[in-house]
């Protein structure tokens, strides 16, 4: 099946044609760079979602460690590889399909431009040969019907007897001249038409098939390329399906990934304060102060059967105990009042609430009510602390579970920095060692300022690291000590029950911790004999003021370097111990100031 023999006759159809196909080719070439577009836009959408979900890290302690986080991270890193991949797909698209289509339409539009010009050519040469041949027709036929009317002229004067003998003459010499071009005309008309059969003939059967079929090979040439873009336009995209399925992957294995145990234990790493909760409120017996003899009916005598603290000793208790920032005067008991709340200014002028409440009605109505309480001060003057000061290079000011983290990360991180100046000084050595062989590469003693530099820092962070080590054996030390000081205060009955330090205390006798700030003289009520104190504590111990402290803050003790202070509460884990001069002031100073000495004996005097 060819063109140039099924189809001679219909050149301006094939020209229509071939037209819509490098229309068609045009117009798919068009869908091919929208869909570049879509990619492009659709993996620049991709990233900027992945970017804005993506944390922005300015430090290491804003890093995810919750396994749904990492997960959710992972997923957007494979998200992020995903837009990559269509971005690859777009790029192929462009280069092996577009670029391709863009460049063989406009070769195509050359090859068939000449492929017609060619035809109309031959058309024209056609058209030229038969307007040739019809005018030697033409001028044949004409020549034709003046010879008739030469010869018919000549036989009427031959026939005429009235005609002279040279009119005759003259009409047979005009005969002979028509039928002499007659001829001539004939002769060159029969030249033309077979001249032009000629070329009829070459024009239909080699010239025009030859055409056509060059058509009809870019047109299928046409064809055979959109297949092979067609089939480039699936593989641009089946290219890139294994390293999709490999981040579709990694998104299940993200998944997989999630623990909820571990987040769970992360939780409680990450917040658990080392402290113990609070021990149960012992049952305090007011009615001594009224009654003051003891019968085996009452609450008290029930309590003593049950080996529990009576109410003497547990008014002892009270007496030797010291109020939250010093020592409270003893004012005169006042009668017992009614439960009240009222506001008192301290003499610095600022103001608090004050509670005025009958102890055991106040106990007994907020179990009953189940209100959350404030077990100690501590907490409160702790994040009062962080808010008007920067934190302490000990993390003093942390809890002591906490502290031990913080400070085994700065361990670590001061480990790796050391580990690199190490690595720096064997270089420095080494280079020193190859200029001092080949003094031509360079100076040794151009080496040694940077390697004193690098010592200093290695010395430096030595010195670093020593001290964190001893503040994280302190804190370990002193966290694995509170259990046996917690197990052991009913049977020491040293005075650890109802001491206060700056931040407020965590005291083993819950029902000792303040629940308010210290009242003035005017306002106490009998709920403030728990903290009247006659006698001081026993010393335990002694220290050594390493540094010199201000002790801005109520309730701290002010000291200065090398002053000698009597211990009277052990360090809790807060980074504060409790101190005393030799004139009686009282107070608490910072753990990591001083070098403390205890007694062998802990009861001491």
């Amino acid at each position: 099946m060819s063109w140039g023999t099924e189809l001679w006759d219909q050149f301006d159809s094939l020209d229509k044609h071939t037209q819509w196909g490098i229309d068609f080719l045009e117009r798919y070439a068009k869908f091919v760079k929208e869909r570049i577009e879509i990619e492009q836009n659709y993996a620049k959408q991709l990233r900027n979602l992945v970017k804005k979900y993506c944390p922005k890290r300015s430090s290491k302690d804003e890093e995810p460690r919750f396994t749904s986080c990492i997960a959710f991270f992972n997923i957007l890193n494979e998200l992020n590889d995903y837009a990559g991949q269509r971005e690859v797909v777009a790029e192929e698209m462009a280069h092996r399909v577009y670029g391709e289509l863009m460049r063989y339409a406009h070769d195509l539009k050359t090859e068939r431009k000449m492929h017609l010009q060619e035809g109309r050519k031959a058309q024209q040469y056609l058209d030229m040969c038969w307007k040739q041949m019809d005018n030697s027709k033409k001028k044949f036929e004409r020549e034709c019907r003046e010879a008739e009317k030469a010869q018919q002229s000549y036989e009427r004067l031959d026939n005429d007897t009235n005609a002279t003998k040279a009119d005759v003459e003259k009409a047979k010499q005009q005969l002979n001249l028509r039928t002499h071009m007659a001829d001539e005309n004939k002769n060159e008309y029969a030249a033309q038409l077979q001249n032009f059969n000629g070329e009829q003939h070459k024009h239909f059967y080699v010239v025009i098939p030859q055409i056509y079929k060059q058509l009809q090979e870019m047109d299928e040439r046409r064809t055979i390329k959109l297949s092979e873009c067609y089939r480039g336009f699936a593989d641009s995209e089946r290219k890139v399906i294994p390293i999709i399925s490999k981040c579709l992957e990694g998104m299940i294995l993200a998944a997989k990934s999630v623990d909820e145990r571990r987040d769970s234990q992360m939780v409680v790493d990450s917040f658990k304060s080392g402290f113990e909760p609070p021990g149960d409120f012992p049952f305090e017996d007011y009615s001594q102060h009224i009654y003051r003899t003891i019968s085996d009916g009452t609450i008290s005598a029930s309590k003593q059967e049950s080996g529990k603290m009576d109410a003497k000793t547990t008014v002892g208790k009270a007496k030797g105990k010291l109020w939250l920032f010093g020592k409270k005067p003893k004012p005169q008991s006042p009668p017992l009042t009614p439960t009240s709340l009222f506001t008192s200014s301290t003499p610095n002028g600022s103001q608090f609430l004050t509670f005025s409440i009958e102890p055991v009605h106040y106990c007994m109505n907020e179990i009953k009510t189940g209100k959350p309480r404030i077990p100690s001060f501590r907490s409160l003057k702790r994040g009062w602390s962080v808010k008007m000061g920067p934190a302490l290079e000990d993390f003093s000011h942390l809890p002591p579970e906490q502290r031990r983290k913080k400070l085994q990360q700065r361990i670590d991180e001061l480990n790796r920095e050391l580990q690199k100046e190490s690595d720096q000084k064997e270089a420095l050595n080494k280079m020193k060692d190859v200029y001092e062989k080949n003094p031509q590469m360079g100076d040794p003693g151009s080496l040694q300022p940077k390697l004193a530099e690098t010592m200093n820092n290695i010395d430096r962070l030595r010195m670093e690291i020593h001290k964190n080590e001893a503040w994280l054996s302190e804190v370990e030390g002193k966290t694995g000590g509170r259990g046996d000081r917690r197990h052991s205060s009913d049977i020491n009955h040293l005075v650890t029950q109802g001491r206060e330090s700056p931040e407020g205390s965590y005291t083993d006798d819950a029902n000792q911790e303040v629940r308010g700030p210290p009242q003035q003289h005017g306002h106490h009520s009998e709920f403030d004999d728990e903290f009247e104190d006659d006698d001081p504590l026993p010393a335990i111990g002694h220290c050594k003021a390493i540094y010199p402290f201000d002790g801005h803050n109520e309730g701290t003790l002010a000291m200065k370097e090398g002053e000698v202070l009597y211990i009277i509460e052990e360090d809790k884990g807060d980074g504060w111990t409790r101190a005393r001069r030799q004139n009686g002031e009282e107070g608490y100073v910072p753990t990591s100031y001083i070098d403390v000495t205890l007694e062998k004996n802990s009861k001491g005097s």
